[in-house]
């Protein structure tokens, strides 16, 4: 677990990999030649990128007859959101709650 957490984080720690998420988000399922559209750098560095992502989990491909789509896979991102994130946002939903509670004077 540690290690594809590890991973997801070395796949997302470059910007031109998360821009391709955020094309995928945008628009899912994907050829290499629409991906590349958008992208300052050789077919051969976008399908490094894509490969590194597809290891890390965060892609899936499907053939399409000839034609390999793309499609984001966001159970990586997930799971750093239940370690990383969702601990914190309790903190704060409940501070929001308190403070609201203090200002209108209700009980919880």
């Amino acid at each position: 677990m540690i290690e594809d957490i590890d991973f997801t984080f070395k796949a997302l720690s470059d910007p031109n990999r998360r821009y391709l998420l955020d094309v995928l988000h945008a628009d899912n399922g994907q050829s290499l030649s629409a991906l590349c559209t958008g992208m300052d750098m050789s077919r051969q560095a976008v399908t490094q990128h894509l490969g590194l992502l597809e290891e890390a989990g965060l892609i899936s491909v499907v053939w399409q007859g000839r034609e390999k789509l793309h499609y984001l896979n966001p159970v990586p991102l997930y799971e750093i959101y239940e370690r990383w994130i969702k601990k914190f946002e309790r903190t704060r939903l409940k501070a929001l709650r308190d403070l609201k509670t203090q200002i209108e004077g209700a009980t919880p």
